[in-house]
């Protein structure tokens, strides 16, 4: 089992930098795919970015590719999402979620969620 706990969260204005962090507990953390996935108020909850256990393969949402970079730290069972050229439109509370699969772009194939971190940017 993982445990999933996301920190990192803010406010921040268009154009800024944040870097989540999401700490999982368990020993099965670098087998496991890891992913990012957000929800705006209203919205459907979507997916961000994802990276496998190695950190070979990394999977990134067409709306924040060049901007937003997921990584992870398998020593540290810690996975980072660092967030560069914020917009108002990435307002959302951003989720960490762990799979058992090697990686995966789809929220129902993640067994274990966090708690979520708010994210707002102001314009």
């Amino acid at each position: 089992q993982v445990q999933p706990v996301e920190s990192g969260g803010g406010l921040v204005q268009a154009g800024g930098s944040l870097r989540l962090s999401c700490a999982a507990s368990g020993s099965t953390f670098s087998s496991r795919g890891m992913g990012w996935f957000r929800q705006a108020p209203g919205k459907e909850r979507e997916f961000v970015a994802a990276i496998s256990g190695s950190g070979g393969q990394i999977m990134t949402a067409d709306s924040v590719k060049g901007r937003f970079t997921i990584s992870r730290d398998n020593a540290r069972n810690t996975v980072y999402l660092q967030m560069n050229s914020l917009k108002p439109e990435d307002t959302a509370v951003y989720y960490c979620a762990a799979t058992s699969l090697s990686i995966a772009t789809i929220r129902t194939l993640y067994n274990y969620w966090g708690q979520g971190t708010q994210v707002t940017v102001s314009s």
